[in-house]
Order: structure tokens, then C-alpha cells, then sequence
């Protein structure tokens, strides 16, 4: 009788062990706890590698050897790191760079459509689909073409190991001689939350996060990657129409949301978007994001050029802005320095934690952490 009721009870707790199915199979989930006790195992700098997004060394073989020696938190791939491959030789670096990863890799890329489209790069790798711009879709075939190739494209890049598209962008602008126009839907801030909506779970359900772009919104701003862009805009505008499409992606499960390098002046005229407190602030409390925040590229022209005037670390800036993940090529130098400031009590560790935390979070919801990931972090 007793070995029946510890039979019994074994099944039960082994019913109760939560579980996640991805692409079918059924994996150990990986539980809240699991994830903090891990972090309480990381050193400080392996803490801060997680936070940074990298390019591409020079070649296959560098970056390989830079992650295994590294560990940063991800990858970003652009238009170079597509040519002249095969689908097979693709997909066999990316298993490679995650072979080399204790705690797996966001694998991420700029796959909008139209002017942005790293896809196109290589029409090997597609089997020369072509990928209009999200306007071209809507204008030939409304909403549901839009939503229906947004998914298409994140089961491509599903199958191609990639993990994270910084897409839709979620950016409204009325001028048609604006910079972001042609990226925008090219319709109103009501219908095009409308259309973001119903995309975000078409694009995840294929296990690739969204990155909701480039808050707080674009508008009639200039073109950041060259140098300073802003606008004066009151928040009140911002609040009610800027902020739409991105209330309406955070609440359809948005994974990321990225932040542009515009000064927003009504809001806070000395800093750009992306290093600015006060941004950020309005994306945690008034849009109630909980997830990844993630920066525009910080070697884009508006940075480089205020780092240089001010004489300071955007990577720095950037992490105490409250920004969880940094689209960086400063790892090096970026490291140690925020390494240091955490040690100087310039930053608290705790902010650091739960940034780690939201980005193995955002690992295991996307299937990439696996129990065998966490053994080292999990010895006593």
C-alpha cells in the first residue's frame, strides 16, 4: 500500500512538472527560480556581456572565438553577413555561433521589408522571395497582407536560426518627405496600431521575438544614423498619438521594444532618446513595458557624435537609462567600464539583474535556454 501511494504521488509531481512545447517537442520548463539562482551564479561581468547585442567579428572563425571566449548576449546580422553563402553554410555558422554559447544567443536582424530587408542580400537563402516594404503590402492588399507576410518572413527566419527581427516599426509620420515615411504603414496612428496589433502574435508565434521601433516615434525627425535629429513635440501629443501603436504592440505581448536616438526637447533636451532616463521612464510607467528595452544602434552618427562632444561612454549612458540590451560594437571597451561603475556604486547591481533576468526570460520563452544551459550556473 505504501509503495502504491509513492507511486502515486511520483506520477503526480511528474504531471505537475510545467512543461513548454516548442516546434512540437516537449522540453523542461525552466522555472522563475531556476533563472534567478542563475544570475546569483554569474559574475558581474558575465551579468553585463549578456546585456550587449554584437555585430559580426571578421569572419566566421573570429566571431566564433569571440563568443566562446565573451559570452555576450546576442548577435545582430546586417546585409554582409548574408552574402555569399549557401542556406546550408548559413544556418551551420549560426548552429556554430550557438555551439559557443553557455547561455545561447538572440540572433537578431533588420527585417522590415521594402528599403530594409537583409534578406535580400542573398536570394539564395530565400529562395529569391522578394519582401515589399509593410506600405507596398498594405496599399496592395490591406491589413491581412501585411500581418500574413509578417509571419511568413519570421518562419523564414525561424528556419534560419534567426531569433529576433527589430520589426514592425511602429513609427507614424504625416510627411511623406520625412525619413522614416517609406518604413511607416503610411496611415494613421489609430489604424496603424490597428494593424500592429494583429501582427506581434503572428510574427512570435513562429518563435521570434518582435522589437517594437524606434520609440517614442519617429514623427517628421530627421535620419539619426548621420547626426542629431529631434523634435519638439509636446508629451500630451506623444501620449495621444505617438504612443498608439506602441501601447497596442506592448499589449498584443511585444518581446522588445527599441529605442531611436532622437532628442524628444519637451521631454528631456539633453540627451537622445535612447541614453535618456526620462524616456525610458514613460516606456516602463506610462506604457507598463515589462520586457526587453533594447537601443538603436550605438554606433549610429547621433551617438558617435554626442559621445565625442561630451566626452563620454554611450554604452554607459545608455545602461543607466534603464535600457536592458545595447546594440553595440564598443564590447570591449563598454564592458569594463560598466563593470566599473557598478562597483563604484554608480549603478546599482540590482538594475543589472533584472535586465539579465529580462533577457533569460526572453531566451527561455523563445525555447533557445535549455536545462543543460544552466548545469554550471546551478552548483553549489
Amino acid at each position: 500500500m505504501k509503495k502504491l501511494f509513492l507511486f502515486l504521488i511520483s506520477i503526480i509531481l511528474f504531471l505537475c512538472v510545467p512543461v513548454a512545447t516548442i516546434e512540437g517537442q516537449k522540453v523542461s520548463k525552466i522555472s522563475n527560480q531556476q533563472l534567478k539562482k542563475v544570475i546569483n551564479k554569474m559574475t558581474l561581468q558575465q551579468k553585463v556581456a549578456q546585456m550587449y547585442l554584437i555585430p559580426t567579428q571578421s569572419g566566421q572563425q573570429n566571431t566564433a572565438a569571440f563568443i566562446k571566449e565573451n559570452q555576450p548576449g546576442g548577435l545582430i546580422l546586417f546585409g554582409n553577413d548574408f552574402k555569399e553563402q549557401t542556406k546550408q553554410q548559413f544556418i551551420g555558422n549560426l548552429q556554430n555561433y550557438q555551439g559557443h554559447a553557455n547561455l545561447s544567443l538572440l540572433i537578431g536582424t533588420d527585417q522590415e521589408g521594402g528599403t530594409v530587408s537583409r534578406l535580400d542580400a542573398n536570394p539564395q537563402l530565400t529562395g529569391n522571395q522578394t519582401f515589399a516594404s509593410p506600405q507596398q503590402l498594405y496599399q496592395s492588399g490591406g491589413s491581412q497582407a501585411v500581418v500574413k507576410a509578417a509571419g511568413a518572413t519570421a518562419q523564414l527566419l525561424h528556419s534560419l536560426q534567426i531569433n529576433l527581427n527589430f520589426a514592425p516599426v511602429a513609427d507614424v509620420s504625416s510627411d511623406s518627405n520625412s525619413f522614416i515615411y517609406k518604413r511607416t504603414l503610411g496611415l494613421n496612428y489609430q489604424q496603424t496600431a490597428t494593424v500592429i496589433k494583429t501582427e506581434i502574435p503572428q510574427i512570435q508565434k513562429n518563435h521570434v521575438a518582435a522589437s517594437l521601433k524606434h520609440f517614442p516615434g519617429y514623427g517628421a525627425a530627421g535620419d539619426t544614423h548621420t547626426g542629431f535629429a529631434s523634435t519638439d513635440k509636446a508629451l500630451a501629443d506623444f501620449e495621444k498619438n505617438d504612443f498608439l501603436p506602441f501601447k497596442a504592440g506592448i499589449k498584443a505581448g511585444a518581446q522588445t521594444v527599441l529605442v531611436s536616438h532622437i532628442f524628444v526637447t519637451a521631454i528631456d533636451p539633453d540627451y537622445p532618446a535612447s541614453l535618456s532616463p526620462k524616456i525610458h521612464q514613460l516606456l516602463r510607467q506610462k506604457l507598463h513595458f515589462k520586457k526587453v528595452i533594447i537601443t538603436d544602434d550605438l554606433s549610429m552618427g547621433a551617438i558617435t557624435k554626442f559621445a565625442a562632444d561630451r566626452h563620454v561612454s554611450p554604452d554607459l549612458l545608455a545602461v543607466e537609462a534603464g535600457n536592458d540590451m545595447l546594440l553595440s560594437n564598443n564590447f570591449a571597451q563598454g564592458v569594463p567600464t560598466i563593470v566599473k561603475a557598478v562597483q563604484d556604486k554608480q549603478i546599482k547591481e540590482a538594475q543589472i539583474n533584472k535586465s539579465v533576468y529580462r533577457i533569460l526570460s526572453l531566451k527561455r520563452n523563445l525555447g533557445l535556454l535549455k536545462q543543460e544551459n544552466l548545469k554550471d550556473y546551478q552548483k553549489n
